[in-house]
């Protein structure tokens, strides 16, 4: 029987204090250490969706939507959109979330292709998901042509 699981069996959500020492020479969340959280984020989805270890293989669609600042809760969710054979897709949303009102404002969103890891660190076969709702199965459908666009661009030397 092949293994499957739900969008929300793997669902991630992380939660930061914009400190002083996360800050770049304008005052904002540095970007790098964004792209950290992001990635750990990533990751964390994946290994929950494939239990195994994983790796980043690319990132794809890293906008920066709006800054945070010091003293801001940045608040980062994760899920599966897609799987392929050894590899999945994780989108990545990013939210600045207003401690006076608790509302949260997007500030950034990824997708990020993980390959899943066997315990020779060779490619393995990724468990297959389960699209439940609407919105599940666009973001299949988006993300099948984000991964033709990331085949091209491979396919083209990019």
């Amino acid at each position: 029987m092949t293994e499957e699981r739900k969008v929300a069996d793997s669902l991630v959500e992380t939660v930061h204090m914009v400190r002083p020492n996360h800050l770049n020479a304008a005052g904002r969340l540095f970007g790098g250490i964004l792209m950290q959280w992001l990635d750990e984020v990533a990751g964390m989805v994946a290994k929950r969706h494939t239990r195994s270890n994983v790796i980043t293989a690319s990132v794809d669609n890293l906008r920066f939507i709006h800054g945070a600042y010091k003293g801001e809760m940045v608040v980062i969710v994760g899920k599966v959109t897609f799987v392929g054979n050894t590899s999945l897709e994780v989108r990545v949303d990013t939210y600045s979330e207003h401690t006076d009102t608790g509302m949260r404002y997007p500030i950034n969103r990824a997708y990020f292709t993980m390959v899943a890891l066997d315990e020779n660190d060779r490619p393995k076969p990724v468990p297959r998901l389960i699209l439940e709702t609407e919105e599940e199965k666009a973001e299949w459908e988006a993300a099948k042509k984000r991964r033709e666009m990331r085949m091209q661009r491979r396919k083209e030397g990019f």
